[in-house]
């Protein structure tokens, strides 16, 4: 189980990483509505700047914390349950905006992934 929960640990945190540095500006098949990145994202949730700003510096955080915590296992409670609540949100913004379920399926999975991090120890 060891194993598997810091495997789980090092997807989430190169998938965070991933979309908010090196395709935060970027088209997906996953962006709320039909925003392009994530700038017009966050629009298409009704969210100010800044709120995007935040949560990309709570994601990246949390995201290396993550990666830090494969050796200081203290700080997995606090990655897990930081991403937990950003993956919410992210899920639940999808349903504000009407999206496709699918839309939401990568934040769901990583909201699945980080309470797994959390309950599975």
């Amino acid at each position: 189980m060891e194993i598997l929960i810091k495997v789980i640990q090092v997807v989430i945190a190169l998938g965070i990483i991933n979309v908010w540095i090196f395709r935060n500006g970027k088209t997906t098949a996953w962006r709320g509505g039909s925003a392009r990145n994530l700038k017009e994202e966050f629009a298409t949730y009704g969210l100010p700047p800044w709120f995007m700003v935040l949560t990309g510096f709570l994601k990246i955080t949390f995201a290396l914390l993550f990666i830090v915590a494969l050796w200081v296992s203290a700080l997995l409670p606090i990655a897990g349950g930081g991403m937990a609540v950003l993956m919410l949100g992210a899920v639940l913004m999808h349903l504000k905006v009407s999206d496709p379920l699918r839309k939401a399926a990568p934040a769901a999975t990583m909201l699945a992934l980080s309470l797994a991090t959390i309950l599975l120890p």
